[in-house]
């Protein structure tokens, strides 16, 4: 026990201690560290103290976690939609059943008020949202680390609820190596082979290469529409980075193809109008990206770096819902200067520039169902209205950050960035976070900014266009919100154990929002701009405690009031959880050969959206859902390079009935595929294996 207390202090030390100021990682961290890359001593043997804590705080003034490769290990972790089923803060859910769409939500917020990180360079904006929790391979990750609030100014403007980086494996990792596995009972398989080569000492490079395909129709609910779609999808990407006594460079490029099959499975058996086709979605994605990041150590001393980032992306959808047709082509540039230096150990200024630069273009197309003879067809048909055609935005900027560290007990950030869209002028955003921790048992975190966002209202909802209500998108405004949030945390000895407990609250303001409005209208779906009251409380208590050696048990509770103003209406958020219970149980064997993991969520109960009424006089669906569990559960067993794992996701089989409204009049404007708010799926099953060639197991 004094082994681990000691090593832990130890580690607690080196992250407060550290050079620079990344506030989203440490108190004080390298600009060179903060860009994603690790300056190395040559003529040095690298020390390394590995924490066994498979997620641990994060250790500087800003809230949030870090998730490391061991966490990711206990479930099937197959992307990053399914990176987060052990975690009590971020919820993933589907958005409709019939593309397989789905979202993040953290502090009881949609993920588009998350920024999304790789490697500290902000990612899968716009059109890549609905389906980027797709686009990044658990086998790919070395480490998630969520942020909750506000958040650093360093990374732009577009935090409100959180940041969420995902760190990669990297180029200088251990050369070798790694092959997973996967399959299901649902049919989908997947193959994830990565490779490190150190050319020399100084030159090293990764290859990360990703296939799934699931190549089976599965209708549990008997309504004639995939109850998932079938996706095929195929990631390359190559990183490189030269790493010298003052100077190290990092770049790499990717390419993703996918392709996405859903709709109806069997014509005519559940349809009324036979002469109809099949209802057929089709989602075609091409996406490349590019990235490239140059680090100058100016003095090791003072911990003075400069550092120049830039990425491009170019992502491309062509999808087909029915017979409405939409393709979208977005393309990004983003370069960002950065300096930071510490004069002296107590004082830190980080100060930069950035340029942001977005090209989204939709073009949409709609043929009439009444060229197959229905005879409503004009009243059944759906449409779009509002804004369609081209947009384009740049966004220079700049920022400053001040970090206060007097010792270990205190440290204060204070951030200010400005910048300038050329389609809604100058805007300023400031951020203040502050930490307090006058012992070893108790902590306390402040923090309070501001947060904007441009809005791609249909890049962004192009599912929407899947079910037949009329969607109409107004001339939307940038949304802008307040973030306010204070965390606790304390370390109560048990024994020779500690307790460690942590509480939180967070209250978010908007000002502007592009508010979906499901209410007002049954038979459309309004996108517009608020007019009143939009804001969120969230409120978090959870507990970890090592029971025995080897076995911990996590629990954790959440309360949401989110509300916003529909029609002139304050409602609560429809179709989110008033609340979410969990527990998890992680139990490894003393010589680490054998490892069980099980999560039990409680899913509270919510609003529906406002039903419209049968011909009959009976609601289209209820007004509110019921609460509802989730089992999952998975054994691993541990090889010297290799392991075998096998596991279970809703092992409760709980299902929603009829998650598509009006499954059997596809073509109708009744049909309704987005009310959504419980597994789509019955149980799975899944196997895999692990397999390191000339790498140490993990």
């Amino acid at each position: 026990m004094k082994s681990a207390l000691l090593k832990t202090a130890i580690i607690t030390c080196c992250a407060l201690t550290a050079t620079g100021a990344d506030a989203q990682h440490s108190d004080h961290k390298a600009a060179a560290d903060s860009t994603g890359m690790e300056s190395k001593e040559h003529g040095l043997k690298e020390i390394r103290i590995v924490s066994k804590t498979p997620t641990r705080r994060l250790s500087g003034a800003v809230n949030g976690v870090s998730i490391g490769r061991q966490e990711l290990f206990k479930a099937a972790c197959c992307n990053l939609g399914e990176s987060f089923t052990t975690n009590p803060s971020v919820d993933v859910s589907y958005n409709d059943a019939a593309t397989g769409a789905k979202q993040i939500k953290l502090l009881g917020l949609s993920g588009t008020y998350v920024q999304m990180l790789t490697e500290n360079l902000p990612n899968y904006r716009g059109a890549a949202a609905p389906y980027a929790l797709g686009y990044v391979p658990g086998p790919w990750m070395k480490n998630i680390s969520v942020s909750k609030g506000s958040a650093s100014v360093k990374n732009g403007y577009e935090s409100i609820t959180g940041q969420i980086n995902i760190d990669f494996l990297k180029p200088e990792d251990e050369d070798g190596m790694e092959v997973n596995l996967f399959g299901d009972t649902k049919s989908r398989i997947e193959a994830n082979v990565t490779g490190n080569i150190h050319l020399n000492k100084r030159l090293s490079t990764v290859l990360l290469t990703h296939m799934e395909n699931s190549f089976d129709n599965h209708d549990g609910n008997g309504d004639g529409f995939y109850d998932q779609p079938k996706v095929r999808q195929y990631h390359v990407d190559n990183r490189w980075q030269w790493a010298g006594d003052s100077y190290i460079f990092h770049g790499g490029v990717s390419g993703l193809k996918e392709r996405r099959l859903g709709g109806q499975l069997d014509h005519g058996v559940h349809a009324t109008h036979t002469a109809l086709p099949l209802y057929n979605i089709t989602l075609q994605t091409d996406r490349g990206e590019g990235y490239m990041k140059h680090a100058f150590i100016l003095n090791r001393e003072h911990g003075t770096n400069l550092a120049l980032l830039a990425s491009a992306s170019l992502h491309e959808t062509e999808a087909d819902y029915g017979l409405k047709h939409l393709y979208i082509n977005q393309k990004n540039a983003y370069a960002s200067l950065v300096f930071e230096t510490n004069f002296t150990s107590v004082h830190n200024l980080s100060t930069g520039l950035s340029l942001n630069h977005d090209y989204v273009s939709e073009n949409f197309s709609e043929q009439h169902p009444s060229i197959f003879g229905y005879g409503n067809a004009t009243e059944a048909s759906p449409s779009l209205l509002g804004a369609v055609g081209t947009t384009k935005e740049t966004v220079p900027g700049a920022y400053a950050q001040y970090t206060f560290t007097p010792g270990h007990h205190f440290t204060a950030m204070v951030g200010l960035r400005a910048d300038h869209s050329n389609i809604y002028g100058t805007f300023l955003t400031p951020r203040f976070h502050v930490k307090y921790m006058p012992n070893s048992i108790f902590s306390m975190r402040l923090s309070a900014g501001k947060g904007y966002r441009t809005v791609h209202a249909l890049a962004e909802n192009n599912y929407l266009l899947a079910g037949g209500r009329t969607l109409i998108i107004d001339k939307l405004k940038q949304e802008e919100a307040w973030n306010y949030g204070i965390s606790t945390a304390i370390n109560v000895p048990i024994g020779s154990k500690l307790l460690k407990i942590n509480a939180e609250y967070y209250y978010t303001r908007f000002g502007e929002q592009a508010v979906t409005d499901y209410d007002s209208d049954p038979h459309s779906i309004h996108i517009g701009n608020l007019d009143g009251k939009s804001y969120s409380h969230t409120l978090q208590v959870d507990a970890s405690y090592p029971v025995f050696e080897g076995f911990t048990l996590t629990a954790a509770y959440r309360l949401n009031e989110v509300k916003s103003t529909y029609g002139g209406v304050l409602r609560t958020k429809p179709l989110t959880n008033r609340y979410k219970g969990l527990v998890t149980a992680s139990y490894k064997t003393p010589l680490g050969l054998w490892q069980v993991d099980a999560t039990l969520q409680l899913n509270g109960g919510g609003r529906m959206p406002m039903p419209y009424i049968n011909e009959d006089g009976t609601p289209s669906w209820n007004t509110t859902f019921p609460a509802f569990e989730q089992l999952g559960a998975q054994v691993t067993r541990w090889f010297r390079h290799w392991s075998v794992y096998v596991g279970g996701e809703n092992l409760t089989a709980f299902r929603q009935k009829n998650p598509i409204v009006c499954a059997a009049e596809p073509w109708s404007k009744n049909f309704d595929p987005t009310m959504v708010w419980g597994p789509v799926h019955g149980a799975m099953f899944y196997a895999g294996v692990r397999i390191n060639i000339g790498k140490s197991i993990n």
